[in-house]
């Protein structure tokens, strides 16, 4: 533990940021690969690199990486359908026409190939902007304008869907620091330019493709964003007040946070992007407000009322904007940023409970989100649902035994756990199922998962990491940083279950390792790690 803090204490910059470059991945690779074709002799020797990076991905990563991999330098492949159907079961239901219409204008990108669309029949769910938030509509601007040029259907395409995506590309920077929708953009403004109507969009093709390629990584690949350096920060900060970090050094974590808060009240994931979302406007309050960093006032209340902005009818808290489909895991997080106030948001913890309470899928998880491992929403509820100081909310205490039961009855043989059922072991996420196991009596199970998690620790201090970071859902991406970060929060949660040193003696009464209470009393004492 003390390797994991000194490690990450080192990644603080002056400033007070933790920052991690998001790796290359597939998607972006190819998507950029394809966009060079027939480019200017300058951006040779970066299509070489992408071809290089992903030669090297031909027989590794998922299935939809390989079947990515071989369109691109095959020349044709196919999207099964039994692949397709998987990919989207791996996405909220809410999603399932978008990613659909993605999936396919992905197809027809990589491989040339528009006979899938020669009868195209679009579906009106998949392209509808009401409730989306600003990445989403331009996302799916792209994708519908790059499918109706395929399918020779120029009454899709709408003066302001042009607007919409070349406002994206009029800024000093990739728009947003998502370099995937960057390159969507381009694509698609590219296909406009073959219709007289979108002449003269090809100086802004050229630039917004010299724009993307400063992105492009040592190995040759191009990552999902710029950075995840606000999620980073947030999510570091809490690791390390738990784990003990000076007072000074959280000071300056605190105080990068605040400045990063935007006008909205909210915080996003990058410095680089302007749209907010829950989870990281969570994660940030909660470090502002329970580790010991004095925070102005200010900056909580507007990040509370950014919370409650989004709040569903349901009592449950989307990712992005309001009227948007409330989520499991950003309920957990939402409510927790409220649990150190709890007499101030009492109706808000009542009705966001109730709503986890019935989220709650038979075998004890949860539905997806934005993390490949399904532990990652499990431990946020159960660490929400054993605050101190909870409103009384029938079936929540039975949510948690469930949680807590599934993680048991799922531990696998080396002590860690998968990112789903029958998966081996990785160290985020078994971080994420030692917190869970943390809320009850049995010490066996943590200590199993410590011994996974020290077995794999490298001398520097670092574990090695698994992409499980998601975006677009239901794709992974890598931050190798966060392993490192949920581990040492998991290891403090751990360590808050040991008694004092003083009392750690022959004769000295056992650590009581106290199941969850449902009456508000706090499952971990000692702290709130």
């Amino acid at each position: 533990m003390a390797r994991l803090r000194a490690r990450l204490t080192a990644r603080v910059g002056p400033e007070g940021a933790i920052r991690d470059r998001c790796r290359s991945r597939v998607l972006e690779s190819a998507l950029a690969w394809k966009l060079l074709d027939g480019a200017d002799a300058d951006t040779g020797q970066a299509r070489e690199r992408l071809e290089h990076y992903l030669r090297g991905r031909w027989n590794g990563g998922d299935a939809l990486e390989q079947v990515m991999v071989a369109a691109v330098l095959g020349g044709d492949a196919e999207l099964p359908k039994t692949l397709l159907q998987r990919t989207l079961e791996r996405a909220p239901s809410f999603t399932e026409a978008r990613k659909r219409t993605f999936l396919q204008a992905l197809m027809i990108v990589l491989t040339g190939d528009a006979r899938p669309v020669g009868e195209y029949r679009p579906e009106r769910a998949a392209f509808a902007l009401k409730g989306l938030h600003p990445w989403a509509a331009v996302q799916v601007t792209a994708v519908k304008v790059v499918l109706a040029v395929a399918a020779g259907r120029r009454d899709l395409v709408e003066p302001g869907d042009v607007a919409r995506l070349t406002a994206t590309q009029r800024g000093p920077r990739t728009w947003e620091g998502n370099v995937l929708i960057h390159l969507w953009v381009l694509h698609a403004l590219r296909r406009l330019t073959g219709w007289e109507e979108f002449r003269g969009l090809e100086q802004l093709v050229a630039t917004g493709t010299a724009r993307v390629l400063e992105h492009q990584r040592h190995d040759g690949g191009l990552p999902f964003v710029t950075d995840v350096d606000t999620w980073c920060t947030a999510t570091g900060g809490v690791a390390l007040a738990a784990a003990g970090a000076p007072q000074v050094l959280l000071r300056r974590v605190g105080g990068h946070l605040a400045r990063r808060q935007l006008l909205d009240g909210g915080w996003s994931f990058t410095d680089h992007a302007a749209v907010t979302d829950v989870d990281d406007t969570a994660v940030a309050l909660q470090f502002l407000q329970t580790c010991g960093v004095t925070a102005p006032s200010r900056v909580v209340e507007l990040g509370w009322q950014t919370l409650a902005r989004v709040r569903g009818t349901d009592g449950g808290y989307p990712t992005y904007v309001s009227g948007a489909p409330s989520e499991a895991s950003m309920t957990a997080a939402a409510l927790d940023a409220l649990t150190p106030q709890p007499h101030r948001h009492v109706e808000a913890l009542r009705t966001g409970l109730r709503f986890l309470v019935g989220q709650q899928q038979a075998d004890g998880s949860f539905p997806p989100d934005w993390s490949a491992s399904r532990w990652h929403t499990v431990f946020r509820v159960v660490l929400v649902a054993t605050r101190p100081g909870l409103p009384r909310v029938p079936g929540a205490g039975r949510m948690v035994e469930r949680a807590v039961r599934l993680a048991l009855d799922a531990q696998n043989a080396d002590g860690g756990w998968g990112q789903q059922e029958g998966d081996p072991s990785d160290p985020l996420s078994t971080a994420y199922g030692l917190i869970t196991v943390c809320a009850q009596d049995g010490p066996q199970p943590a200590t199993a998962a410590a011994q996974y998690l020290l077995s794999l620790q490298q001398p520097n201090g670092t574990l090695p990491s698994a992409p499980d970071s998601i975006g677009p859902r239901p794709l992974v991406f890598n931050v190798p940083l966060l392993t490192d970060i949920f581990a040492l929060q998991a290891l403090a949660h751990l360590a808050c279950r040991f008694p004092p040193p003083d009392r750690a003696r022959p004769d000295a009464p056992r650590a009581v390792i106290n199941p969850p209470r449902y009456d508000g009393a706090p499952a971990l004492p000692g702290g709130r790690p």
